[in-house]
C-alpha cells in the first residue's frame, strides 16, 4: 500500500468571498463566472472597494486535498506561500484537515505575497474569480518532492497551475516520479480561459501522461473546440482511460473503456457554487482509491459537490461520510 492516495499540486491561495450585484461587477469590469488573474495593485484596489468579506484557505486542488483528508484519505498538497499572515493561515487549515503539506515557504518581505482570490458571489450563487496568484505562481521543479510524488497512488494536477513560469517542467518532474513508481496521473482542465491560453500544453500531456481527466462542460468544449457537448465527451475518451465530466445541475458524465454512465445532480439550494467541482473530484478520488466503481464514485462526486455549495466556502461543512451512507453509497 502507498504512502498517499492522492498527492494534489496547484495554486495555493487564501479566498476572500464577499458578496456583490451584477451592477458591482459591471462597474469594476469583472467578467462573471470566469477566473481573472490580476496583479497586486488591482488586488489591494478590489479588496479595498468590496464588501464585508470572509477569508477562508482556498485554491482548486487544496479544495480537492481538503475534501479527500475530509474523508479520511491518504493525502498530500504541494504549492507555495509566502510565511505572513495568510500564507500560515492557509498551511494551518490544510494540514488540520489531514493532509500532509510540505512545500517550503517564500521568505517574507520579498516582490510577492500568499496568492488570494477575491471571489464576488452573486444573489444567483455565480462566482466570479479575481486571482492574483502571489507566490503560487513560481512554483518551481524543485518543490516536487521525487519521493513523495513516487509514495502517491494517484497526483492530481490542477490546470490553473499552466500560468506559471516553470509550472510545466515542474509536473513533468511530479509526472516522471509518479509513473516510474507505477502511480496514475489526474488532472482538471479549471477554467476554458485557462484551457485557451494553453490548449496545446493541455493536449498533449492528456495524450502522453492523463489517466484521469476532470473538466466541466465549458473546459471540455473549449478544450475540443467543438460547441457539440457529446462529440467533446468522445473526443476526450479517445484520449483518456477515465473521463468525469460536471454539467453543472444536469450531473456528471463518467466515460470509461467505451461505458458512459450519467449520474444526476443532488437538487440544493445554491448558496455559494465556489468549490463544486473541487469537490466532486476529491470526492470522486476517494471513491475510487478506496474500491468503490466509477458510478458510484461519480455519485460521491455530486453529493460532495451539492454539500459545498449550500454554503458559502469551498471545503466540505457536514460529514460527508454521513451523506454517502444515507444515499446507499457506503
Amino acid at each position: 500500500m502507498k504512502k498517499f492516495q492522492v498527492v494534489g499540486i496547484g495554486n495555493a491561495m487564501v479566498d476572500v468571498l464577499a458578496s456583490a450585484d451584477e451592477s458591482f461587477l459591471t462597474a469594476n469590469g469583472i467578467g462573471k463566472g470566469i477566473m481573472q488573474l490580476i496583479d497586486m495593485p488591482r488586488a489591494v484596489d478590489l479588496y479595498a472597494r468590496i464588501g464585508p468579506a470572509r477569508e477562508i484557505s482556498g485554491g482548486s486542488a487544496a479544495n480537492t486535498i481538503a475534501g479527500v483528508a475530509h474523508l479520511g484519505g491518504r493525502t498530500a498538497y504541494v504549492g507555495k506561500v509566502c510565511d505572513d499572515q495568510l500564507g500560515r493561515i492557509f498551511a494551518h487549515d490544510l494540514r488540520a484537515q489531514g493532509a500532509v503539506y510540505e512545500t517550503p515557504m517564500a521568505a517574507p518581505g520579498g516582490a510577492q505575497e500568499t496568492g488570494r482570490c477575491i471571489i464576488l458571489v452573486t444573489p444567483d450563487g455565480e462566482r466570479s474569480m479575481n486571482t492574483y496568484l502571489g507566490w503560487s505562481e513560481f512554483l518551481t521543479p524543485e518543490d516536487i518532492f521525487e519521493q513523495q510524488m513516487a509514495e502517491a497512488e494517484w497526483i492530481y494536477l490542477e490546470g490553473y497551475r499552466f500560468d506559471g513560469p516553470a509550472s510545466h517542467q515542474a509536473f513533468a518532474k511530479a509526472i516522471a516520479a509518479c509513473k516510474g513508481a507505477g502511480g496514475r496521473v489526474s488532472i482538471t482542465l479549471s477554467d476554458p480561459f485557462c484551457v485557451e491560453r494553453h490548449r496545446d500544453a493541455f493536449r498533449r500531456m492528456i495524450r502522453d501522461d492523463v489517466d484521469l481527466l476532470f473538466a466541466n462542460r465549458a473546459e471540455i468544449l473549449s478544450m475540443y473546440q467543438t460547441e457539440d457537448f457529446a462529440a467533446a465527451l468522445q473526443a476526450a475518451a479517445a484520449e483518456v482511460a477515465i473521463v468525469a465530466c460536471t454539467e453543472s445541475e444536469k450531473g456528471a458524465h463518467i466515460l470509461s473503456e467505451g461505458q458512459h454512465w450519467h449520474v444526476p445532480a443532488i437538487p440544493t439550494d445554491i448558496v455559494d457554487a465556489t468549490g463544486a467541482g473541487d469537490l466532486f473530484a476529491g470526492a470522486f478520488l476517494w471513491g475510487l482509491t478506496n474500491g468503490h466503481g466509477l458510478e458510484t464514485s461519480g455519485r460521491m462526486g455530486c453529493l460532495a459537490a451539492s454539500e459545498v455549495i449550500s454554503h458559502v466556502g469551498a471545503r466540505p461543512e457536514a460529514d460527508l461520510t454521513g451523506l454517502f451512507r444515507t444515499h446507499g453509497l457506503l
